[in-house]
């Protein structure tokens, strides 16, 4: 086979004879009609660098335990017709968390105005802790500051010791994920420091505060703005419950925007 197996096309293979060893995957225990997905292709070849195109869309009905309904996925204003046949890796964000697995397009139509698509699983539905996270453009105020020794040694031991007392420095955050941020202010961190991003999010209607221990994995000065600094930070030891709601936060900020792309 040429280039080899892909980690991706692995993962299929083992989830298909995993189905065969125990059966159905029971689909509608965990995802409901509204859930978030990611769509992703399949690499072919373990040897192609090429990142595969990755289509944000939502669960659009339960039709069987291995079969599902799903909202076309749209680009701007038109609607991307993925091929009958094709093979691809789908994530979705529920309630109990975040879960993958591999699936066929079977058919393309349109029901109650609606375009939508049947996949049929190819593999047993998993829990996943995905290493990438989808990126929001945004605007958002935060406070960040480097963590104490104390500090610094209590989240090395997977301990919190945050001091709230200890005074923050103004920052925007530019764009966020499940894995981290991006943001800019007037305040240097040194590159690999362990630091506190704290800022809200609009969750279900209510603000909430997140206060998340971090480590600054760049930082470099802005040409166009003098004494302004640019961060990536990744976010550590953060609660699963956190990374969820962010998630979630982000793809509703996604719809959002599509919606009032489209006009709605």
């Amino acid at each position: 086979m040429e280039g080899g197996l892909s980690q991706r096309n692995i993962f299929c293979m083992e989830g298909m004879q995993s189905m065969e060893r125990h059966g159905c995957c029971m689909l509608s225990k965990y995802v409901m009609p509204g859930d978030r997905i990611e769509i992703a292709g399949i690499q072919k070849g373990s040897n192609q660098a090429k990142k595969e195109k990755v289509y944000q869309s939502q669960v659009y009905d339960i039709l069987s335990e291995d079969r599902l309904e799903v909202v076309m996925p749209m680009e701007k204003t038109k609607i991307v017709l993925l091929p009958i046949g094709g093979e691809y890796e789908v994530y979705f964000y529920t309630k109990g968390g975040l879960y993958q697995c591999c699936a066929r397009i079977v058919e393309r139509y349109k029901s109650n105005n609606v375009y939508l698509i049947a996949m049929e699983l190819i593999s047993n539905l998993s829990k996943y802790q995905r290493r990438e996270f989808y990126r929001l453009g945004c605007a958002i105020d935060a406070r960040i500051r480097n963590m104490t020794e104390e500090e610094e040694q209590a989240e090395k031991n997977l301990e919190c010791h945050y001091d709230a007392e200890v005074p923050m420095n103004q920052a925007i955050i530019v764009d966020i994920s499940g894995g981290g941020v991006r943001c800019v202010g007037m305040q240097l961190y040194e590159e690999e420091a362990y630091v506190y991003v704290r800022f809200h999010l609009l969750i279900a209607g209510t603000s909430k505060e997140y206060t998340v221990a971090g480590t600054v994995l760049q930082a470099r000065s802005i040409e166009s703005r003098p004494g302004a600094y640019e961060h990536r930070i990744k976010f550590e030891n953060i609660k699963v419950k956190d990374r969820e709601e962010i998630i979630r936060y982000i793809f509703d900020e996604e719809r959002k925007y599509r919606k009032k792309e489209r006009g709605e």
